[in-house]
Order: structure tokens, then C-alpha cells, then sequence
């Protein structure tokens, strides 16, 4: 009897602690299939992240970059903070970014607008440009790493209208561009040439004709100044007046040089920069030459020279942002 009790309470001990054993495995199974649920949530969710950034990136480097603003110097036609879309694929996209170029739908015509890298650009390496395009490309223009000393986005592309095509030689006259296009003897105002339809958009000038004779006396006071020279009280006047308003600088620079050139004929820079300005700019086949709309705010083809039409990166297509300026660009 004593024998069957003892047997009796071995059989519920073991049965006890057997039944615990099996809730506890079946309790760290659950935990474990949990575990490895929530594991897989995650991997899928960086799985999808990866897939959806891998889809912008190409979207982004070979069909349509997301692209913002910076400056006023389109004006009136696109505003500061405007984004776009740029078409990549019609000019051919870059193969990496910064590095090669597949072939595109057709070259650049003249007054398509256009987006370029600043020859002017100084880099900080591939790695960087490489780095901040694709961070710039992922955030739809949102983010960009590439800024200056006050914390403002660099001009590391230039979004311009190409006015000037191979052949062509630009000039201007009080600001006003002046073009004689290939084959032609004579040269055209942009008003005229732009009612001909071969630039559609209108130029907006800040800087108006009854300025110009303050620009060159400004011009030729700073050529006497370079020498030595003393300045007279008016013409003072007339420099500090410029130096709160807008101002034709590569007219001052042309009247500067020009009065240079005639204190000192032996000064060949001198000569050379005013021969420069006055007679304008040949634009060599194969290239464009951009200019801003907003033509007296603007840092463009005047500066730097034409442009190789293979350095061209895309076409202006789309305003995405804000709404209400939403529409094709032209």
C-alpha cells in the first residue's frame, strides 16, 4: 500500500514537471516564431527601402531629376525654391553621376532651358559629388550637403536658357543682347530676334538705359582711380550711388577697361578685356551659350563662356512644387 502511494506521487510529480517542460518550450517557441516575425518585418522593411531608393536613384539619373531654384536669375520664369523635373534622358544621361554619358534623344537647341554643371564649380573630390548628388537625388532636392561658409546651397548646377548656338556671336549694347547668327552679315536685337520665335521668353532688366551713363562714368572714374589719378567729387557721388543698386558689371568693367586702354595704350590686358566685352562672344559648334532671363541677376554665359553641349546634363520639363505654379516649363 505504502509502495502504491509512493509510485502514485512519482507518477503526478513526473507528470507535473513534464507538463511544465512542455509549457515552457511551447512558451519560447511562440517567443522565438515572434522574435523571428519581427525580424522579418524589419529585413522586409529595409528590403523595400532599398528597392524604393534604387528606383528613385534610376528614375532620378536617367529619366527625371528633382532639381530646386537657388536664385532669382530665371526670373520671371522660374521663381527661387521652384522644383522641378528635369528631363535627363532627351540630352542622354550620365552613365554615374559625374562620369560618362549615354546617348540622348537629340543635342540642345537654342531657347530650351537647360541645366548644366557650373564650370566654375570647384569640387571636393568624386567621392563627395558622388555622395551629395545621390543624397540630393534620394530626397527629391530636399537635402543638400553641398553648401558654403553661410550655410546656402553652392552653385554646383546652372539652370539656364541656351540663347546662343554653334556659329552664333552675342554681343551687348546698354545690357541689351545684340546677336548675329550664323550666316548672317548683320546684327539682330533680341527683341526682334525674339519675335522672329527663336528665343521665346521674355528678358527681365533691372537695370534700365538711363543708367548706363552713370555706369560709365562710374567705369571710367575707377580706370582713373587704377592710375592714380584723383577723382572728382561728382564722380564719387556717382560711385557710391551704383553701390546700392543693381548694376551692368561687365558694362562697368567694359568702360573701365576701355578708359584703361586710352590712359595706357601699352596696356594690353586692358585692351584685350575691353576688345572682349565690346565685340561680344563666339559661340564654336557643338556649344550653347546660357544666359538667365532675369538678365541683370544672373551669372551665366557672360562670365564663363559657352558651354560644351555634352557638359549639358538635361532639359527643364516639369514645376512639381508649389502647386500653384505646378506646369510645363518653357
Amino acid at each position: 500500500m505504502i509502495h502504491l502511494k509512493r509510485m502514485e506521487r512519482l507518477y503526478d510529480a513526473l507528470q507535473h514537471y513534464t507538463e511544465k517542460y512542455l509549457t515552457y518550450r511551447k512558451k519560447k517557441k511562440a517567443e522565438r516564431i515572434e522574435k523571428q516575425k519581427n525580424t522579418n518585418q524589419i529585413i522586409d522593411w529595409i528590403k523595400s527601402f532599398l528597392w524604393a531608393a534604387m528606383v528613385v536613384l534610376l528614375i532620378n539619373q536617367y529619366l527625371f531629376q528633382a532639381y530646386m531654384i537657388p536664385s532669382g536669375s530665371m526670373m520671371n520664369t522660374l521663381l527661387i525654391k521652384d522644383r522641378l523635373f528635369v528631363n535627363k534622358l532627351i540630352y542622354g544621361p550620365e552613365l554615374i553621376p559625374g562620369m560618362g554619358k549615354l546617348p540622348g534623344l537629340k543635342s540642345p537647341r537654342r531657347g530650351e532651358i537647360v541645366i548644366f554643371e557650373s564650370p566654375t564649380y570647384l569640387s571636393k573630390g568624386p567621392l563627395f559629388d558622388i555622395t551629395q548628388r545621390i543624397l540630393y537625388m534620394l530626397t527629391l532636392s530636399m537635402v543638400d550637403i553641398d553648401k558654403d561658409s553661410y550655410g546656402e546651397p553652392k552653385a554646383h548646377f546652372l539652370i539656364k536658357r541656351a540663347v546662343g548656338a554653334g556659329g552664333d556671336r552675342i554681343r551687348f549694347r546698354n545690357g541689351n543682347m545684340e546677336i548675329r547668327p550664323s550666316g548672317a552679315t548683320e546684327w539682330i536685337k533680341e527683341a526682334d530676334f525674339r519675335q522672329q520665335g527663336c528665343v521665346p521668353a521674355a528678358v527681365r532688366r533691372l537695370v534700365s538705359d538711363s543708367d548706363y551713363p552713370l555706369i560709365k562714368q562710374a567705369g571710367e572714374a575707377g580706370a582713373l582711380y587704377d592710375h592714380g589719378q584723383n577723382i572728382s567729387a561728382a564722380d564719387r557721388a556717382v560711385i557710391k550711388k551704383l553701390d546700392s543698386a543693381y548694376v551692368d558689371n561687365l558694362a562697368f568693367a567694359e568702360y573701365r577697361s576701355r578708359m584703361n586702354h586710352v590712359i595706357d595704350p601699352s596696356d594690353v590686358g586692358s585692351r584685350v578685356a575691353w576688345r572682349k566685352s565690346s565685340e561680344g562672344w563666339y559661340i564654336p559648334e557643338g556649344y550653347i551659350f546660357p544666359l538667365g532671363d532675369n538678365r541683370d541677376n544672373s551669372r551665366d554665359g557672360r562670365y564663363f563662356g559657352p558651354v560644351q553641349k555634352s557638359k549639358v546634363l538635361g532639359q527643364a520639363f516639369i514645376i512639381y512644387w508649389p502647386f500653384g505654379r505646378a506646369g510645363i516649363v518653357r
